[in-house]
Protein backbone atom coordinates (compact mmCIF):
# COMPACT_ATOMS: atom_id res chain seq x y z
CA UNK A 1 0.00 0.00 0.00
CA UNK A 2 1.05 3.14 -0.86
CA UNK A 3 1.86 5.80 2.18
CA UNK A 4 1.78 9.26 0.62
CA UNK A 5 2.49 12.03 2.69
CA UNK A 6 -0.05 13.78 5.62
CA UNK A 7 -3.03 15.42 4.82
CA UNK A 8 -1.53 18.66 5.75
CA UNK A 9 1.21 18.13 3.04
CA UNK A 10 -1.23 17.15 0.00
CA UNK A 11 -0.02 18.89 -3.21
CA UNK A 12 -0.98 17.55 -6.80
CA UNK A 13 -0.31 19.67 -9.78
CA UNK A 14 -3.11 22.47 -10.46
CA UNK A 15 -4.80 20.94 -7.11
CA UNK A 16 -5.07 23.21 -4.55
CA UNK A 17 -6.55 20.96 -1.91
CA UNK A 18 -8.16 17.53 -1.76
CA UNK A 19 -11.53 18.90 -1.82
CA UNK A 20 -11.43 20.23 -5.41
CA UNK A 21 -11.97 16.50 -6.26
CA UNK A 22 -13.84 16.73 -9.43
CA UNK A 23 -10.98 19.08 -11.39
CA UNK A 24 -9.19 15.64 -11.73
CA UNK A 25 -8.64 13.87 -14.70
CA UNK A 26 -5.83 11.71 -16.16
CA UNK A 27 -4.47 10.66 -19.01
CA UNK A 28 -2.65 7.47 -19.24
CA UNK A 29 -0.56 7.47 -22.68
CA UNK A 30 1.62 4.28 -24.12
CA UNK A 31 2.47 2.67 -21.14
CA UNK A 32 4.59 -0.41 -21.68
CA UNK A 33 6.67 -2.91 -19.32
CA UNK A 34 8.80 -5.13 -19.91
CA UNK A 35 10.79 -7.83 -18.11
CA UNK A 36 13.65 -9.44 -20.20
CA UNK A 37 11.63 -9.99 -23.54
CA UNK A 38 8.35 -10.37 -21.94
CA UNK A 39 5.97 -7.53 -22.41
CA UNK A 40 3.64 -7.33 -20.09
CA UNK A 41 2.40 -4.22 -20.91
CA UNK A 42 2.27 -3.13 -24.73
CA UNK A 43 1.71 0.54 -25.21
CA UNK A 44 -1.79 0.89 -23.30
CA UNK A 45 -3.48 3.90 -22.94
CA UNK A 46 -6.91 5.26 -21.93
CA UNK A 47 -8.54 8.21 -19.01
CA UNK A 48 -9.04 8.52 -15.98
CA UNK A 49 -11.81 11.03 -15.56
CA UNK A 50 -13.34 12.50 -12.22
CA UNK A 51 -15.97 11.71 -10.57
CA UNK A 52 -16.50 8.18 -12.28
CA UNK A 53 -15.60 4.29 -11.27
CA UNK A 54 -13.63 2.77 -13.80
CA UNK A 55 -12.89 -0.28 -13.88
CA UNK A 56 -9.66 -2.21 -15.69
CA UNK A 57 -11.03 -5.75 -16.53
CA UNK A 58 -9.04 -8.82 -17.99
CA UNK A 59 -7.83 -12.56 -17.27
CA UNK A 60 -5.44 -13.04 -14.90
CA UNK A 61 -2.38 -12.88 -16.58
CA UNK A 62 -3.29 -9.87 -18.75
CA UNK A 63 -1.13 -7.35 -16.98
CA UNK A 64 -3.81 -5.70 -14.89
CA UNK A 65 -1.55 -5.58 -11.66
CA UNK A 66 1.27 -4.71 -13.54
CA UNK A 67 -0.76 -1.61 -15.05
CA UNK A 68 -1.62 -0.45 -11.78
CA UNK A 69 1.87 -0.86 -10.40
CA UNK A 70 2.91 1.52 -13.51
CA UNK A 71 0.18 3.49 -12.87
CA UNK A 72 0.98 3.91 -9.08
CA UNK A 73 4.49 4.59 -9.74
CA UNK A 74 5.70 1.73 -7.73
CA UNK A 75 6.98 0.07 -10.17
CA UNK A 76 8.58 1.96 -13.08
CA UNK A 77 7.23 1.36 -16.57
CA UNK A 78 9.66 0.82 -19.93
CA UNK A 79 7.79 3.85 -21.54
CA UNK A 80 5.22 5.69 -21.39
CA UNK A 81 3.80 8.44 -19.35
CA UNK A 82 0.94 9.55 -16.70
CA UNK A 83 -0.40 13.24 -17.12
CA UNK A 84 -2.57 15.50 -15.52
CA UNK A 85 -3.87 18.22 -18.33
CA UNK A 86 -0.78 18.53 -20.20
CA UNK A 87 2.01 17.97 -17.54
CA UNK A 88 3.81 14.58 -16.84
CA UNK A 89 3.40 13.05 -13.33
CA UNK A 90 6.94 11.80 -12.29
CA UNK A 91 5.91 8.36 -10.25
CA UNK A 92 7.67 9.82 -7.10
CA UNK A 93 4.98 12.56 -7.48
CA UNK A 94 1.72 10.35 -7.97
CA UNK A 95 1.46 9.85 -4.28
CA UNK A 96 0.08 13.39 -3.82
CA UNK A 97 -3.02 12.56 -5.85
CA UNK A 98 -3.63 8.61 -5.99
CA UNK A 99 -3.77 6.15 -3.07
CA UNK A 100 -3.04 2.83 -4.19
CA UNK A 101 -4.14 -0.40 -1.85
CA UNK A 102 -2.51 -3.56 -4.05
CA UNK A 103 -4.01 -6.74 -3.78
CA UNK A 104 -2.97 -9.30 -0.88
CA UNK A 105 -1.42 -7.07 1.38
CA UNK A 106 -1.16 -7.40 4.77
CA UNK A 107 0.83 -4.57 6.85
CA UNK A 108 0.52 -4.28 10.55
CA UNK A 109 -0.55 -7.77 11.22
CA UNK A 110 -0.08 -7.37 15.27
CA UNK A 111 -2.20 -3.95 15.36
CA UNK A 112 -6.03 -4.03 16.32
CA UNK A 113 -8.29 -3.16 13.76
CA UNK A 114 -9.44 0.09 15.67
CA UNK A 115 -5.50 1.40 16.05
CA UNK A 116 -5.04 1.07 12.11
CA UNK A 117 -8.10 3.10 11.47
CA UNK A 118 -7.20 5.67 14.09
CA UNK A 119 -3.74 5.51 12.76
CA UNK A 120 -5.08 6.11 8.83
CA UNK A 121 -7.32 8.66 10.04
CA UNK A 122 -4.86 10.73 12.20
CA UNK A 123 -2.33 10.66 9.66
CA UNK A 124 -4.45 11.79 7.07
CA UNK A 125 -6.55 14.51 8.90
CA UNK A 126 -9.88 12.20 8.40
CA UNK A 127 -12.68 13.40 11.35
CA UNK A 128 -13.73 11.12 13.80
CA UNK A 129 -17.42 11.20 12.76
CA UNK A 130 -15.96 10.17 8.93
CA UNK A 131 -14.02 7.24 10.78
CA UNK A 132 -16.73 6.16 12.40
CA UNK A 133 -19.10 6.16 9.56
CA UNK A 134 -16.37 4.28 7.34
CA UNK A 135 -16.28 1.55 10.47
CA UNK A 136 -20.57 1.16 10.24
CA UNK A 137 -20.39 1.52 6.34
CA UNK A 138 -18.03 -2.03 5.97
CA UNK A 139 -19.20 -3.50 9.08
CA UNK A 140 -16.52 -3.57 10.69
CA UNK A 141 -17.76 -2.68 14.42
CA UNK A 142 -17.32 -6.46 15.96
CA UNK A 143 -13.85 -6.39 14.51
CA UNK A 144 -12.41 -3.36 15.92
CA UNK A 145 -10.77 -5.49 18.77
CA UNK A 146 -9.36 -7.77 16.21
CA UNK A 147 -5.49 -8.20 15.06
CA UNK A 148 -4.85 -8.21 11.43
CA UNK A 149 -3.05 -11.30 11.54
CA UNK A 150 -6.56 -12.96 13.12
CA UNK A 151 -8.93 -11.66 10.17
CA UNK A 152 -9.71 -13.75 7.01
CA UNK A 153 -9.36 -12.54 3.80
CA UNK A 154 -12.65 -10.85 3.32
CA UNK A 155 -12.35 -8.97 6.67
CA UNK A 156 -8.81 -8.01 5.94
CA UNK A 157 -9.68 -6.64 2.89
CA UNK A 158 -12.64 -4.56 4.39
CA UNK A 159 -10.30 -3.20 7.03
CA UNK A 160 -7.24 -2.40 4.32
CA UNK A 161 -10.65 -0.62 1.96
CA UNK A 162 -12.04 1.29 5.42
CA UNK A 163 -8.37 2.93 5.04
CA UNK A 164 -7.96 4.03 1.88
CA UNK A 165 -11.72 5.68 1.82
CA UNK A 166 -10.14 7.65 4.68
CA UNK A 167 -7.19 8.95 2.56
CA UNK A 168 -7.87 12.68 1.06
CA UNK A 169 -6.39 12.01 -2.40
CA UNK A 170 -8.70 12.27 -5.18
CA UNK A 171 -8.31 9.03 -6.89
CA UNK A 172 -8.30 5.66 -5.21
CA UNK A 173 -6.94 2.52 -7.10
CA UNK A 174 -8.12 -0.75 -5.85
CA UNK A 175 -6.56 -4.00 -6.84
CA UNK A 176 -9.36 -6.56 -6.51
CA UNK A 177 -11.43 -5.26 -4.20
CA UNK A 178 -14.18 -7.67 -3.83
CA UNK A 179 -11.93 -10.43 -3.94
CA UNK A 180 -12.56 -13.06 -0.67
CA UNK A 181 -15.65 -11.04 0.18
CA UNK A 182 -19.32 -13.03 -0.49
CA UNK A 183 -22.39 -11.64 -2.60
CA UNK A 184 -23.79 -9.87 0.28
CA UNK A 185 -20.56 -8.40 1.42
CA UNK A 186 -20.04 -7.78 -2.67
CA UNK A 187 -23.24 -5.95 -2.57
CA UNK A 188 -22.55 -3.81 0.43
CA UNK A 189 -19.19 -2.72 -0.59
CA UNK A 190 -20.45 -1.87 -4.03
CA UNK A 191 -23.07 0.47 -2.74
CA UNK A 192 -20.12 2.26 -0.19
CA UNK A 193 -18.21 3.01 -3.03
CA UNK A 194 -20.83 4.07 -5.35
CA UNK A 195 -21.63 6.49 -2.76
CA UNK A 196 -18.12 7.50 -2.17
CA UNK A 197 -17.58 8.42 -6.10
CA UNK A 198 -20.91 10.34 -6.17
CA UNK A 199 -19.25 12.26 -3.29
CA UNK A 200 -16.95 13.33 -5.70
CA UNK A 201 -14.02 10.48 -5.53
CA UNK A 202 -12.45 8.65 -8.51
CA UNK A 203 -11.99 5.19 -8.46
CA UNK A 204 -10.28 2.76 -10.85
CA UNK A 205 -11.28 -0.74 -9.90
CA UNK A 206 -8.92 -3.79 -10.93
CA UNK A 207 -12.09 -6.53 -11.01
CA UNK A 208 -11.69 -10.20 -12.43
CA UNK A 209 -15.16 -10.87 -11.74
CA UNK A 210 -16.71 -9.23 -15.19
CA UNK A 211 -20.65 -9.78 -13.70
CA UNK A 212 -18.97 -7.19 -10.61
CA UNK A 213 -17.61 -4.81 -13.06
CA UNK A 214 -20.52 -4.40 -15.22
CA UNK A 215 -22.61 -3.88 -11.95
CA UNK A 216 -20.65 -0.94 -10.64
CA UNK A 217 -18.30 0.77 -13.17
CA UNK A 218 -19.10 3.91 -15.44
CA UNK A 219 -16.91 3.10 -17.72
CA UNK A 220 -14.67 -0.22 -18.47
CA UNK A 221 -10.76 -0.50 -20.05
CA UNK A 222 -10.56 -4.00 -21.36
CA UNK A 223 -7.10 -5.22 -21.36
CA UNK A 224 -5.89 -8.69 -22.96
CA UNK A 225 -2.30 -9.71 -23.21
CA UNK A 226 -1.39 -6.76 -22.24
CA UNK A 227 -2.52 -4.25 -24.35
CA UNK A 228 -5.44 -2.29 -24.40
CA UNK A 229 -8.58 -3.66 -26.56
CA UNK A 230 -11.25 -1.34 -25.44
CA UNK A 231 -12.41 1.83 -23.42
CA UNK A 232 -15.98 3.13 -22.76
CA UNK A 233 -19.00 2.67 -21.38
CA UNK A 234 -20.96 -0.69 -22.04
CA UNK A 235 -23.14 0.27 -24.25
CA UNK A 236 -20.50 2.04 -25.87
CA UNK A 237 -18.44 -1.24 -26.03
CA UNK A 238 -21.11 -2.94 -27.68
CA UNK A 239 -21.51 -0.68 -30.18
CA UNK A 240 -17.61 -1.25 -31.40
CA UNK A 241 -18.44 -4.79 -30.75
CA UNK A 242 -21.42 -4.73 -33.16
CA UNK A 243 -23.50 -6.44 -30.18
CA UNK A 244 -26.97 -5.60 -28.93
CA UNK A 245 -27.72 -4.68 -25.66
CA UNK A 246 -28.98 -8.25 -24.48
CA UNK A 247 -24.95 -8.92 -24.77
CA UNK A 248 -22.75 -9.45 -21.61
CA UNK A 249 -19.65 -7.57 -20.90
CA UNK A 250 -18.31 -11.14 -21.45
CA UNK A 251 -19.76 -11.76 -24.60
CA UNK A 252 -18.22 -7.69 -25.69
CA UNK A 253 -14.94 -9.05 -23.93
CA UNK A 254 -14.75 -12.00 -25.87
CA UNK A 255 -15.69 -10.21 -29.49
CA UNK A 256 -13.32 -7.27 -28.91
CA UNK A 257 -10.04 -9.67 -27.66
Amino acid sequence: MSVPPPASEFIAPNISSPGSLRSVDVRVEGLSKRYGAFWALRDASFGIRAGEILGLIGPNGSGKTTLFRCVAGVAPATSGAVRHGEESIEPKHRKHFLYFIPDGIRPWPDQTVDWVLRFTAGLYGATANARDETVASLGLSSLLGARLRELSKGEHRRVMLAAGLLTPQPLLMLDEPFDGLDLRQTRDVMSVLTAHARSGRTLFLSIHQLGDAARICDRLVLLSDGRVAGEGTLDELRARANLGPSHSLEDVFLALT
